[in-house]
């Protein structure tokens, strides 16, 4: 248990420098500056938690009751703190295509996103070289070196991911008719529940800058294939969530299409 005890505490210095980040950027600036900042320091959030709970949960394997408790308690943190950051892609796009942004501010979004994940590679680095745990140490140890996180196959993994995607991605849109207070709960539980499900065969990480500050460092695969795993299946699988429920079954129903009035969430997970 002391190797979890050491990773929950570099969760908190994530989660509490990110804060910091934020709470900065909140006071000193406005606008698109702010937006970006608020962006980066989320996504960073995101992928230096992720990478911490994915080498736990490889290197010492938490019985599952726990680790999918401990799944949950992370992302509802992360929903608590993100303030209204997508961390994602695919919600900057979703933004470009329902006119609430231009393609140009969008892009920058997404690079801030991408620079964000690149810089939690370094802090995970960091942080592990100091050798905190004996997780830490044997990871040193194989030179940081992750593997093949794919369970299953190419296509498999892909449809895994697309189907994750649109589990969240329908809770997110149908999330607001619940208490306010329930929503991050709701949306917690859903994302949980999709990582337990899909977790062993592609990581159910549904985030196509998280798995690529995550996942595609990874040896086994090459980038064309992780990207059709890990960016082709949740873009899918968002844009069919969203023909479904604002195209497709309003049109046979009749019925005013549901917006998504909680932006697209993303998951903590333990591998």
């Amino acid at each position: 248990m002391s190797d979890a005890y050491v990773s929950l505490a570099v969760l908190g210095a994530a989660v509490l420098l990110s804060e910091a980040t934020r709470a900065a950027a909140a006071r000193l600036l406005s606008g698109v500056h702010r937006t970006r900042v608020l962006e980066a320091a989320s996504t960073f959030q995101l992928c230096c938690c992720t990478h911490e709970l994915k080498l736990l949960g490889e290197a010492a394997p938490l019985a599952p009751p726990l680790g999918l408790a401990l799944t949950y308690a992370v992302t509802v943190v992360h929903l608590g703190t993100f303030r209204g950051a997508t961390c994602s892609p695919i919600g900057a796009a979703e933004s470009v295509c329902r006119g609430k942004s231009g393609a140009a501010a969008a892009a920058a979004l997404v690079a801030c996103q991408f620079a964000a994940a690149v810089a939690a590679q370094f802090f995970a680095t960091a942080v592990w070289s100091l050798g905190l745990s004996e997780v830490h140490v044997r990871h040193q140890r194989f030179g940081f070196r992750c593997f093949d996180p794919l369970g299953g196959t190419l296509r498999e993994a892909a449809a895994v991911e697309l189907g994750c995607a649109f589990a969240v991605q329908a809770a997110a849109m149908h999330a607001s008719a619940l208490d306010e207070k329930l929503r991050a709960h709701f949306l917690a539980a859903v994302i949980t529940a999709v990582v337990y499900a899909g977790g062993g065969i592609s990581g159910a990480v549904f985030n196509p800058v998280l798995a690529f500050s995550v996942q595609f460092p990874c040896s086994g695969h090459t980038y064309p294939e992780y990207c059709f795993v890990y960016w082709l299946g949740p873009v899918l699988g968002v844009a069919s969530c969203v023909l479904l429920f604002e195209k497709v079954v309003p049109f046979l129903s009749g019925k005013t299409p549901v917006g998504p009035d909680v932006p697209v969430v993303q998951k903590e997970k333990t591998q």
